[in-house]
């Protein structure tokens, strides 16, 4: 609406400005004559003020019924009078010099503002969609005859519904029939999918792996897991206090300034026996030199340029509360999987029989897991392809239910697996390979043996593996004195693995979705301004409720919208780089409100006429070059924030 509001004034204003006498006598030109041209700014200064300033008035309307006057009361206030006054003049009712073109223009330099404005405020609806979306619209319901398709709403505790490999599951439940392994981590945070067997605990919105679940729903619509972290996401949403601009607040004090001085100066002058014309000339210039025309801008431009150059450095400013407050930070609280981890799983430690070459082991153990479907068989698989290990032939694949997985390489046989299969066949094992896989276990971490016959000739340390910048990233953040935390679902063992690995300060294991948000807010009761940072729906209550939300941009859509700030290259290092951006930012916003308002400390006494003894008076329209040259000033300001390296 202000988009098209300023570009439609813009065109009217252009020809007041062309056909205005003030501007040909200032620069020196005579605008084209034709009948009636001496009236053009008056009817398009007219279109302009019922058109784009509109908006204004209803705006103001706003404040004054809600008794919060601020920029819009004063900016109504300012075209108003310079309307009013105007069409007087141009009656023929005062001697004067109308205000046709300063009124056009402030109004439509007052509409690019807050488009901008506009532009830069983030939706908070989004998160919520997101969550909706992982649940299925149609289940497949058990009945008499068979099942059928219906609807998630018409589900009723009770129902038991079939679940098929790949599939969300739509409602809450108990598993009353079948196997499989349910990735959980959009729920809970737990990387590894969980095993899920008669009587296991199924929760709606998680994706069933491999196999076929007869599931019994308990929990449907407002009484599953994730429609309550629904409601924590929307809860830390209400829960935020508006954030009141510096611009508002110094636009209401001016507001409250540029009426009693106005109003102070008509007194006066008819006091001091002034003609009516002249007092309100005197009026109409403290009202129109006092306007926050450049306030307007000051805030809104040096966020747009900071939200670009954020986009340029990889950092996409959802809510500009996030950017301000960034500089304010003690404490980053980060998840662990996905954000600190790839959130797949890889070779992170691996253990050979002697005589048998690292590479070569895990390349046949590569080639067998490239026939299985499951994730610690697609991260050894992917850990072969990164290490550009070639694959050998595989032939006679075929599994071992419950223990693992077997195939002919080049001739021989080999066998892959956990303890279980090594249980099985007896397996032949070093104290070496042994301890290795000790090792893992301490750290919560999966051992997997590959076999030759009844011997393990190597042993694969499988885990979620720790992306490379994470390390830079908290260096970096505890070099700028910032404490570093992990919150996650996962295990302890797993958690202080990472943390171990990593330098990290505290450790939250073991976290519920619906506890992450309540330890943000009780490290927020302590004093600390902090930030989470996180790429799951696990963690949107949690980004909602911290002073920072951010965002991991390759994780879920749900956590990206609950972010205030998202790491578009997914790369942690880019969190100082947000501290850096939100200073630079916050200190142009203050140079610009300084100038924006304090000019009027020197322009109002001068618009009222305190020199006129001295010959000193500025006219209507000299007050308004003054504005636009302040606003000009801002506009510089603004831009040389640019020049801020990240």
């Amino acid at each position: 609406m202000f988009r098209q509001k300023f570009w439609l004034s813009l065109l009217l204003t252009i020809p007041v400005v062309v056909w205005a006498e003030h501007i040909q006598s200032l620069v020196g030109y005579t605008a084209p004559s034709f009948p009636w041209s001496h009236r053009l700014p008056a009817v398009l200064g007219t279109a302009v003020f019922f058109y784009g300033g509109l908006v204004f008035l209803r705006g103001a309307w706003g404040e004054l019924r809600s008794r919060l006057p601020g920029m819009m009361t004063l900016i109504s206030l300012a075209i108003t009078v310079a309307f009013v006054f105007s069409a007087v003049v141009e009656l023929g009712f005062v001697e004067a010099e109308a205000l046709w073109w300063e009124s056009a223009t402030l109004i439509t330099i007052m509409l690019l503002g807050h488009w901008i404005e506009m532009r830069s405020i983030s939706e908070a609806s989004g998160a919520l969609q997101e969550l909706a979306k992982l649940i299925p619209d149609m289940a497949h319901r058990v009945i008499e005859s068979g099942e059928e398709d219906v609807a998630v709403g018409a589900l009723r505790s009770g129902d038991v519904l079939i679940v098929r490999p790949g599939e969300n599951i739509p409602a809450d439940g108990i598993v009353r029939k079948g196997r499989s392994d349910v990735n959980e981590s959009m729920i809970t945070g737990e990387s590894r999918p969980v095993t899920k067997n008669e009587g296991a605990e199924a929760i709606a919105g998680t994706i069933n792996g491999t196999g076929s679940l007869r599931i019994e729903v308990t929990g449907t619509g407002d009484t599953t897991k994730l429609s309550g972290i629904m409601r924590l996401v929307s809860d830390a949403q209400r829960s935020k206090s508006r954030v009141q601009h510096l611009a508002d607040r110094a636009a209401q004090v001016l507001t409250v300034v540029a009426i009693v001085a106005g109003a102070a100066t008509f007194v006066a002058w008819q006091l001091l026996g002034a003609p009516i014309d002249f007092a309100m000339t005197r009026l109409v210039t403290v009202l129109v030199i006092s306007c926050p025309h450049a306030l307007g801008l000051a805030v809104p431009l040096v966020v747009a340029i900071s939200t670009t150059l954020g986009v340029h450095g990889g950092l996409l400013v959802r809510d500009r509360r996030g950017l301000e407050e960034a500089r304010l930070l003690d404490t980053v609280i980060f998840d662990k999987t996905g954000t600190l981890t790839l959130g797949e799983f890889r070779v992170v430690d691996l253990g050979v029989r002697e005589g048998t070459a690292p590479d070569d082991a895990l390349a046949i153990a590569a080639a067998i897991e490239t026939e299985s479907e499951h994730p610690i068989a697609r991260g050894i698989v992917k850990t072969a392809v990164e290490r550009t290990l070639a694959l050998p032939g595989v032939v006679g694949f075929r599994a071992i239910p419950g223990r693992g997985v077997e195939a002919t390489v080049n001739g021989a046989t080999y066998r892959i697996g956990g303890p279980a299969l090594l249980e099985q066949v007896a397996a032949d094992v070093t104290e070496s390979l042994r301890s290795v896989a000790e090792h893992a276990a301490a750290r919560g971490q999966a051992a997997i043996y590959l076999l030759h016959e009844r011997a393990a000739i190597a042993v694969f340390v499988v885990a979620d593996a720790i992306r490379e910048e994470s390390r830079a990233a908290i260096d970096a953040l505890h070099a700028a004195g910032i404490e570093v935390a992990m919150l996650t679902g996962d295990a302890e063992p797993v958690a202080k693995a990472v943390a171990a690995d990593l330098g990290i300060d505290t450790v939250f294991a073991r976290v519920l979705p619906e506890d992450k948000a309540s330890r943000m807010r009780a490290l927020q009761a302590q004093g600390k301004k902090v930030a989470m940072v996180g790429d799951g729906v696990n963690d949107a209550p949690a980004l909602a409720t911290a002073d920072i939300g951010i965002a991991i941009g390759a994780g879920t859509d749900v956590a990206v919208e609950a972010g205030h700030i998202v790491l578009v290259r997914s790369d942690p290092r880019d969190i100082p780089r947000i501290v850096t951006l939100s200073r630079a930012t916050y200190r142009k916003m203050i140079q610009n409100l300084w100038w924006a308002a304090g000019y009027n400390i020197v322009a109002i006494p001068l618009a009222a006429g305190v020199l006129s003894a001295w010959g000193i008076l500025l006219t209507p329209a000299v007050g308004a070059v003054l504005m636009s040259a302040s606003t000009v000033v801002v506009a510089i300001n603004a831009q040389l924030l640019r020049r801020v390296r990240l």
